[in-house]
């Protein structure tokens, strides 16, 4: 657990109103690189970490960020033990029956990562072990494409550096999850590979408590962070391009509803 204050005075010419509520609890699944990790000094960094800091900023308040395996955090927003979640969540429609999302800020797909000696593609995991982080997209996607592609078996895990330590150990063959994250986590490690992209549209937001008026005072934020620029100096930030023209990151959305 890990507190970092922020400035009590909104920007000047700001029309957002201060929250009245002075500490943002956010749950994150720390490790997940590079939207929330430790650096060399043990300090909380990332894109959802800088972030969820600016949002905080323009409502006046302090953060306080609780780490929490990924499939916590969904009970943890739920139960309100936190009021944000983030680790780059997808927004679903199964997910917005019992949680309510900000607009998103980011568009992604899903990756296979291998050893580079390794399989090249999904068609070469027939018969192969494929690791996953337990209750996300990468394992939704891989449950119900297992019998398409005859993965011997679905390994869970709770983050991707577990995950990493048996796919080099050979405890598994390769792992789905995220391709940002992992085309960030193996950019330094040349004996792995993101060897495939697996398109499956996603976007992600901040998650909060159903229907939650705090999720639309931060989705009014995100209007304004959005439109001065900020989310995209983030994205150059942390991933080394300005974001695409028409993506989430720059483009002013509404909340989202389910379908």
């Amino acid at each position: 657990m890990r507190r970092t204050t922020m400035a009590l005075a909104l920007l000047a010419g700001s029309a957002l109103a201060a929250s009245a509520q002075e500490t943002l609890t956010v749950g994150a699944n720390i490790g997940n690189v590079p939207w929330e990790f430790q650096d060399d000094a043990g300090q909380f960094v990332g894109f959802e970490i800088d972030l969820v800091a600016a949002v905080a900023d323009r409502m006046g308040a302090e953060v306080e960020t609780v780490n929490i395996p990924f499939n916590g955090l969904f009970s943890a927003v739920q139960s309100g033990r936190i009021d944000i979640a983030t680790s780059s969540i997808t927004i679903t429609d199964e997910r917005l029956e019992s949680v309510t999302f900000a607009q998103p800020y980011y568009d992604s797909d899903q990756s296979l990562t291998a050893l580079a000696a390794g399989p090249k593609s999904l068609a070469e995991m027939k018969d192969k072990v494929v690791g996953v982080d337990t209750g996300s997209t990468g394992d939704m996607w891989a449950t119900e494409n297992q019998a398409e592609y005859g993965f011997a078996d679905i390994r869970r895990y709770e983050g991707l550096a577990p995950a990493m330590l048996d796919l080099q150990a050979g405890r598994i063959d390769g792992y789905v999850s995220d391709i940002p994250a992992l085309q960030y986590y193996v950019k330094d490690k040349p004996q792995l590979a993101v060897v495939e992209r697996i398109p499956t549209g996603e976007k992600y937001s901040m998650m909060f408590a159903k229907d939650a008026e705090l999720a639309t005072e931060v989705n009014t934020v995100l209007d304004a962070l959005k439109t001065e620029g900020v989310v995209a100096e983030l994205h150059e930030k942390w991933f080394g391009v300005v974001p695409d023209a028409g993506s989430s990151t720059v483009t002013v959305l509404p909340m989202p509803t389910l379908n």
